[in-house]
């Protein structure tokens, strides 16, 4: 089954029969990196690099590069070709930008339902519920989680502030009020994450360009990935990702995976955030370092923190409708084939709550 490789080292990044490889600078052999095998030394959750002369294309799902890495126009058209999109992060491991393969998938008429129902106010309006709904009782899933007697965190205030906002989600009469809602409610959830977790540097508030503290850095690193997740799954259905529906559509970002990513932020990455925080693995005063830019996480941070969103996209649960089991992945997969079925008027477009 294909994966995604994650590169953290610099070099150059080459294609070789039908394979690729990376060059690295320092010496000539070529490493691979795939987060899939972690082990634990210390207490301390660590990404296992693995040597390797090469990739075989196959089992490359979507790159996802870190480091330094030198392309040219034959491994763009290789990657093109194979259907592998390459996610971009700056130095500080925040998403720059996607190499977005032509398409594999496409549909004309998909394509007019989707811009239909984003010209359509009340159709429009009817997906972006859904989208902060879902999100909303996935965030409350986390809180009610340490709410309870035996995790000993007092989330209650948040828990009720979250609550008395609900009911605005159904009554919200345009996607700007809809916004400021979903803002009121992502206020509150942020306001647990001082009780949830015991944090040298209290969040105040949440402040993204830079983040000033570890957790705003964290909470921006694991929306990222969580952001590029989605925007794989995406390549790999008909839909269009500039054409979204609580996002307002843009000219150089893709809309759609910040919608889908509302409903996986609380799934995946927050409940991520708070494990490597809640065992110490990972450490605001290790994994962590202050410029002038702002606060951000260390190369070795990036690694333990990549390493296990990996291996939590790839665990997997059992599904109720399908009568099986199904990873992470497959969730936001299965999230985009129901939004076709709803753009395409076959059923009404229900987003996940999370049920386990």
């Amino acid at each position: 089954m294909p994966q995604n490789y994650y590169l953290f080292r610099s070099g150059r990044l080459k294609r070789k029969d039908n394979t690729l490889y990376l060059e690295t600078r320092d010496r000539s052999e070529s490493f691979q990196y795939r987060a899939k095998e972690l082990y634990r030394k210390e207490k301390e959750i660590r990404a296992k690099e693995l040597a390797s002369q090469s990739i075989p294309v196959e089992q490359v799902k979507a790159l996802y590069i870190y480091g330094e890495v030198d392309l040219n126009s034959r491994l763009l058209n290789f990657l093109n070709q194979h259907h592998i999109p390459a996610h971009i992060f700056n130095y500080y491991g925040y998403y720059a930008g996607t190499y977005y393969p032509r398409e594999q998938i496409r549909s004309g008429q998909l394509l007019i339902d989707q811009v239909s129902h984003y010209s359509n106010m009340r159709q429009r309006l009817d997906l972006a519920r859904q989208f902060v709904s879902a999100a909303t009782f996935n965030l409350l899933k986390n809180l009610k989680y340490y709410n309870k007697p035996s995790k000993a965190k007092n989330c209650q205030a948040s828990i009720d502030a979250i609550q008395n906002l609900q009911p605005g989600i159904n009554s919200a009469t345009t996607i700007e009020q809809l916004m400021g809602i979903e803002g009121g409610i992502r206020k509150a959830y942020f306001s647990a994450f001082n009780q949830i977790l015991s944090l040298d540097h209290p969040l105040a508030q949440r402040v993204f360009h830079p983040p000033d503290i570890p957790i705003n850095a964290l909470i921006s690193f694991s929306n990222s990935l969580v952001y590029a997740a989605c925007l794989t799954e995406i390549y790999r259905t008909a839909l269009n990702p500039t054409i979204s529906f609580l996002h307002q559509p843009g000219e150089r970002r893709f809309s759609l995976s910040l919608d889908l990513a509302e409903i996986f932020k609380p799934i995946i990455g927050d409940r991520l955030i708070f494990r490597l925080l809640g065992r110490r693995q990972l450490d605001e005063s290790t994994h962590f370092c202050s410029t002038e830019d702002g606060c951000y996480l260390t190369e070795e941070g990036r690694r333990i923190f990549v390493a296990a969103f990996d291996q939590d996209l790839q665990q997997t649960i059992s599904h109720p409708t399908l009568g099986r089991s199904v990873s992470y992945r497959k969730l936001i997969q299965l999230e985009c084939y129901q939004l076709i079925k709803h753009l395409k008027g076959e059923s009404e477009y229900q987003a996940l709550n999370r049920w386990w």
